[in-house]
């Protein structure tokens, strides 16, 4: 198999995973809550990048216990996996999986914004409007298709969702300031993430669960929605020989994911969720799409 087929092996096979997450967090969550969820979750994820990062990167494991880390490590896995999927799990019990995935598919649209404000970069009109598009999306998914009369369905689930992403745009911008592995800062974000999940968590809930089944549920979430995938996705990346254009295969992802969410959660698709991840893509996919001598160009950096 050559190194491109490698790559597109590796790639799609992240996009397969990341597309069943929205679903396996709807199904966990029918029998633990979001607290439980995201504390065995985030175990799983850091117990498997421990094993990977101790055996792929043993030099660089030492920076995670060092102390001149310590401060950097904390506030990321605060971040991220803490504040992150807390709000993110909140959501899913609150709205359908089908509206709270687009809506936290608009990440990239929050990384512009922090871009622009705290990395100095600037705004083009084009990403101005290809922004203005995806907003037009969220309004969609938020009033089921009302928006002339900006009837919010549940704009508690719909805040958390949008809220997560905004979340997620931070834990980017600070992970850019640490110049480490990228690898090593996500076991480390997880590391002591993790750490805090567990004092919160016995601090205001039980870990205690009814059926311990579920934990299945959180294990494949966190090997397969916070660990494992990371590292297929980076892998097929090295081995493209066009990383932009390999790079926006992952705008399959929350269309697979709506298929999972009708076939294995049963949720009746609304044509306002279909619509809304329409805008919410096409307007980030706008945003780096543009045309040189007749031939579309994909330009993600």
């Amino acid at each position: 198999m050559d190194q491109q087929k490698k790559s597109l092996l590796f790639t799609l096979s992240a996009v397969l995973l990341w597309s069943t997450a929205a679903t396996a967090f709807k199904l966990t969550l029918a029998g633990m809550n979001h607290i439980q969820l995201l504390f065995y979750s985030s175990l799983a994820s850091a117990i498997v990048l421990f094993i990977i990062i101790k055996f792929k990167h043993p030099k660089e494991f030492k920076s995670v216990f060092k102390l001149e880390y310590l401060k950097s490590n904390l506030l990321l896995g605060f971040i991220n996996p803490f504040l992150y999927y807390l709000i993110l799990f909140k959501a899913y019990s609150l709205i359908p999986a089908q509206e709270a995935m687009p809506l936290n598919y608009t990440w990239p649209i929050a990384i512009g914004i922090f871009s622009s404000i705290f990395l100095k970069q600037k705004l083009s009109m084009k990403v101005i409007l290809g922004m203005l598009i995806s907003f037009l999306g969220v309004l969609i998914i938020a009033t089921r298709g009302n928006i002339f009369s900006l009837e919010f369905h549940n704009i508690l689930g719909v805040s958390l969702a949008l809220g997560s992403s905004i979340i997620w745009a931070s834990f980017w911008t600070l992970n850019l300031i640490d110049k480490r592995l990228e690898s090593i800062k996500l076991f480390s974000a997880f590391f002591y993430g993790t750490l805090i999940i567990f004092i919160y968590a016995i601090s205001v809930d039980s870990l205690k669960l009814e059926n311990y089944n579920y934990i299945f549920g959180s294990t494949y979430i966190g090997l397969f929605e916070m660990g494992i995938t990371f590292f297929l996705w980076m892998t097929g990346l090295q081995l493209s020989s066009n990383r932009a254009k390999t790079a926006t295969l992952a705008y399959l992802s929350p269309f697979i994911s709506m298929v999972f969410i009708s076939l294995v959660v049963g949720e009746r698709l609304f044509i306002s969720s279909i619509a809304g991840l329409l805008f919410i893509v096409g307007g980030i996919l706008f945003q780096h799409i543009s045309i040189v001598k007749g031939r579309l160009k994909f330009n993600l950096e």
